[in-house]
């Protein structure tokens, strides 16, 4: 009975050291480690981390979702295999980065919201609704052990006739969801983010810096931005081939979610590429003057 109660001593030291090293606390979403973290979800994190870059922009007149999607091999039907954005609603729109096969039960669930709310109350379902709606459905695959986080993130365009305003939402693993005026997902996030920042996308910075709401950036600008960004971050010699996907919802579309017509998106692929090697040659020169 004494030895029941008292466990020999190498016991409590195996329990100490298990605890110390975070191990055991990785294998199940429900399960905290001492320090307040849970591993399945950082290891759904990470997933995301090791995906093509997905972006999103929020401009004045609408807003432009786009996607890195790596060609796996030289026999891929590139244009009919593994979409990464899809239409959910009439004015809505979302692209996924990750486990492709995680995001589309995503995008099936949000078609299922967008339907249902339009069935319930007799109008398109609400951006910042759709958003928290699909976090919630996002954010339970974390609570139970039986279950694992979805390894993909989620950025969703939309638009709310009721007050004429558009929208850029992102849903990560966690389930947490934020509205964003510009957001990144993948594996080019923060040097992406770094470039985004410098982009005119938010009104309130723009009035701090003496600028006003007609020189924000716009949805044909934003196209070009973002197909730079994406072709800045590529470097041929590691990253595989790929695909550019893009859409908008805009005031040019009827504020509809469709895709970027491919003339347009050859045309931004063409600019950027110009703009890229101009840079390069400008910073070339530079480092001569240097030396």
């Amino acid at each position: 009975a004494d030895d029941d109660r008292n466990p020999p001593a190498d016991t409590q030291i195996q329990t100490y050291k298990m605890a110390s090293s975070g191990s055991g606390y990785d294998l199940s979403s429900s399960t905290f480690s001492p320090d307040g973290r849970i591993f399945q979800i950082e290891y759904a994190s990470k997933a995301v981390e090791n995906a093509g870059t997905a972006l999103g922009l929020r401009c004045s007149d609408g807003v432009v979702l786009c996607v890195e999607k790596p060609l796996q091999h030289k026999m891929l039907v590139a244009a009919t295999t593994g979409r990464r954005i899809h239409t959910v609603d009439e004015g809505a729109g979302v692209a996924i980065t990750g486990f492709v096969s995680d995001g589309r039960q995503i995008v099936g669930r949000a078609r299922e919201e967008a339907s249902n709310y339009d069935e319930t109350y007799g109008t398109k379902i609400p951006p910042h609704i759709l958003a928290n709606r699909l976090s919630t459905y996002v954010h339970y695959f974390t609570l139970h052990g039986a279950l694992r986080p979805f390894g993909a993130s989620t950025l969703i365009a939309a638009y709310d006739a009721s007050t004429k305003k558009h929208s850029l939402h992102m849903v990560e693993p966690s389930g947490v969801s934020y509205e964003y005026y510009g957001c990144a997902a993948g594996r080019g996030r923060q040097p992406a983010r770094t470039e985004m920042e410098k982009l005119a996308i938010n009104p309130k910075l723009q009035q701090t810096g003496g600028g006003s709401a007609a020189e924000q950036l716009t949805v044909a600008e934003g196209v070009k931005q973002l197909a730079k960004i994406i072709y800045t971050l590529h470097d041929p010699a590691k990253d595989k081939p790929f695909e550019l996907e893009m859409s908008w919802l805009c005031e040019g579309s009827g504020w509809k979610h469709v895709g970027v017509p491919r003339d347009v998106i050859g045309s931004a692929v063409e600019w950027a590429k110009k703009e890229i090697e101009e840079a390069d040659e400008e910073s070339e020169d530079d480092e001569e003057m240097e030396e």
